[in-house]
């Protein structure tokens, strides 16, 4: 039986921001993206060990995933998974982080 996945609050907020932001260029490609997260999501519940440390950005235990030019910032040790944040890999992660 494969593992599920929860998004937290804040990266809910982000999912729907970024799609959002997305479609004032393309409904189509925000669509895209969408499914493309949540393809990521599917994929690290089931195998969460894909994702790589960054310890130049946290000293959290979690790993991060790339979808495009957005880092999925997640906690692997967590039953649901959980996706901690979603943000765009030209952001200022470690503050982003340091704020939730």
């Amino acid at each position: 039986m494969s593992r599920s996945y929860r998004l937290t609050p804040e990266a809910q907020a982000q999912f729907v921001a970024i799609g959002e932001f997305v479609a004032q260029d393309s409904i189509e490609a925000a669509l895209n993206l969408y499914d493309a997260l949540e393809g990521a999501f599917e994929q690290l519940a089931a195998m969460p060990e894909m994702g790589h440390v960054r310890e130049d950005l946290t000293e959290r235990p979690v790993k991060f995933w790339s979808v495009f030019s957005y880092l999925v910032i997640y906690d692997p040790a967590s039953d649901p998974l959980s996706i901690i944040a979603i943000v765009h890999g030209a952001r200022d992660v470690e503050s982003v982080l340091k704020n939730q």
